[in-house]
């Protein structure tokens, strides 16, 4: 009996020096590997705003091309570039900027709720990085990060304009959880290039670019506004729109926009 209890505790004992060495271990590998995550994070954050804007250069690497953007943050809350002081008083380096948590931070961000929430994002941050690209000192493109809520998940992208700040350059979402073949298509290469040459903006400066069920009539009037719905995912397709309009109108990106039509691309 004294063997079998003896042989009980040597069990429990090697496992949980077993557990403990492989819990060191991976931790190890964790601390260790964290930097290589967070470059390889920024790498492809990078890439997603580069591809958005159309400046992906094969044979160049990604850090090379991003070299010719400037990231800015933008103050929500009054439509204009965030100044020094304001981004000190926030802690916000614009390199590093994780406006997804910053939207979490109730001092960071504000509380959405019924029709002020088209894109059903809950909290928006009062602050958000941009990436200008220039030629001399006029920005030659902008772009905009954008996100809201789908069928299933929510969407994260970039969209790209020209420096009317109205014309798309390109569109895309880096992350989302859409249904594949239906919802799941707005990685599809051939939707995303619909968006190019689309308009976000009406004659009275009103953010309508939307998707449209069953297809663009080339003879509306309203086509430059308009992009092919996806087939069979009208929720994911309805949600596309509403990101769309909600970050480039009045509660997002638009008062910026304006601003900047008004006083040209400097």
């Amino acid at each position: 009996m004294a063997s079998s209890n003896d042989s009980i505790q040597k069990t429990i004992i090697v496992a949980l020096s077993l557990c403990l060495v492989c819990s060191i271990f991976v931790a190890a590998a964790a601390v260790g590997l964290k930097p290589i995550q967070n470059a390889n994070k920024d790498l492809d954050r990078k890439r997603n705003i580069l591809s958005a804007a159309g400046m992906l250069v094969p044979g160049k690497s990604i850090d090379e091309v991003f070299q010719t953007v400037e990231t800015r943050i933008v103050n929500l809350q009054t439509g204009v570039f965030a100044t020094e002081a304001e981004i000190k008083a926030a802690g916000i380096n614009p390199a590093t900027y994780d406006q997804k948590a910053a939207a979490k931070n109730p001092q960071l961000s504000v509380a959405l709720s019924g029709e002020n929430d088209p894109a059903s994002i809950k909290r928006r941050a009062n602050f958000s990085a941009i990436y200008l690209v220039k030629s001399g000192d006029d920005i030659d493109r902008i772009i905009l990060p954008v996100h809201g809520y789908g069928l299933w998940s929510t969407m994260y992208g970039f969209m790209a304009l020209k420096n009317d700040f109205n014309t798309v350059i390109g569109f895309g979402f880096y992350s989302q959880g859409e249904t594949p073949g239906l919802g799941g298509e707005v990685d599809n290469p051939n939707w995303k290039a619909l968006w190019k040459g689309k308009e976000v903006y009406d004659d009275q400066g009103e953010a309508v670019l939307q998707l449209a069920k069953g297809g663009v009539d080339s003879s509306d009037p309203n086509a430059i506004h308009k992009v092919d719905g996806l087939s069979g995912a009208t929720l994911t397709s309805r949600g596309v729109t509403n990101l769309v309009q909600y970050w480039l109108g009045e509660e997002g990106f638009g008062p910026f926009l304006a601003k900047l039509r008004s006083e040209g691309a400097q």
